[in-house]
């Protein structure tokens, strides 16, 4: 059961929080929100929290069949919100996606700009859709600069905001000793940058990490990729959040499994006043909301990102 729990924690979260707590007994996982975690700037409703509870859940799912079990997740409204997930024993079954878990990872730096095959695109588009979450792949080169212009004007915005650097900044481990230490955050190999002490990182990022250089990046790297992936939740609640998370993470393993790799875009979703436009310019409807922004192509790894422990999770 600690072997599961340990699976489903190489999910992804915002920041790399690890926002989650597992309550284990002998037929069943909960999985509920830690709180302690919460990145306040960045996402204020908690809605990255609930993905990343969503996201941790699928690995959960994938590492159950490997195992024997069949896992059936169910999210329970009640209180902060959680998942129960029961668990049968059946017939094992060790699937692409779930030996994709310990591989995936958002790989934060350049691809190789070619398109992926429409047979890929279509695994990826079933990956990616669930009950009541859509997934739009745009890969024609108008959409995907479209994307960028929101992307731009969130990053900027962001940028902007001290609340949101400090938080970013808190959660950044510029030095290897650091991440290992603390076992979660943004570890700055991961994304490419320098490993540096903290007290020289933190300086340095005072004085290079501003919103035009940002920008150029993603340009860059928006115009790199093969194409944008959009999760959309038909109903803006806390179970259609934790449902986006699972198609997400589906998405991902299934990428992997492919050798795509892909990172997140979420400026358009977290900034709450450019929200509403880019989920007009996405024609969705009013009661809609546009969850998470991944584009995708094919690249070099990176460095993977720190994990904590099984037991510092463990209720």
């Amino acid at each position: 059961m600690h072997d599961l729990v340990r699976q489903a924690v190489l999910a992804p979260s915002s920041h790399n929080t690890q926002c989650w707590r597992f309550q284990v007994t002998e037929k069943s996982i909960c999985i509920s929100p830690d709180l302690t975690r919460r990145c306040p700037a960045v996402d204020p409703d908690d809605h990255h929290l609930f993905v990343s509870l969503g996201c941790a859940t699928e690995n959960l799912v994938h590492a159950a069949l490997s195992a024997g079990f069949h896992a059936d997740p169910r999210f329970k409204p009640s209180g902060e919100g959680a998942i129960a997930v029961n668990l049968e024993a059946t017939q094992k079954r060790i699937s692409p996606l779930s030996q994709a878990i310990s591989e995936r990872q958002c790989t934060r730096g350049d691809y190789d700009s070619q398109p992926i095959s429409p047979a890929e695109l279509r695994q990826l588009q079933r990956a990616g859709t669930g009950d009541g979450v859509s997934v739009q792949l745009l890969t024609a080169r108008p959409a995907m600069e479209g994307v960028l212009e929101y992307v731009v004007a969130g990053n900027t915005a962001q940028m902007n905001d001290p609340a949101f650097v400090a938080e970013l900044k808190s959660w950044i481990r510029f030095g290897s000793e650091e991440a290992l230490r603390t076992g979660d955050g943004l570890f700055a190999g991961a994304s490419g940058n320098p490993v540096l002490p903290r007290w020289l990182g933190s300086r340095l990022m005072n004085l290079f990490f501003t919103p035009k250089s940002e920008n150029e990046r993603y340009a860059r790297q928006i115009r790199n990729s093969a194409g944008i992936a959009v999760f959309v939740s038909e109903r803006n609640d806390k179970a259609h959040w934790v449902e986006a998370g699972r198609c997400y993470e589906r998405f991902a393993l299934q990428a992997t499994a492919l050798g795509i790799r892909n990172a997140f875009l979420n400026q358009p979703v977290e900034v709450g006043a450019i929200r509403p436009q880019f989920a007009s310019w996405l024609g969705i409807g009013p009661n809609a909301r546009p969850d998470l922004v991944v584009r995708f192509g094919r690249g070099p790894a990176m460095p993977l990102s720190m994990r904590r422990p099984v037991q510092a999770v463990l209720i």
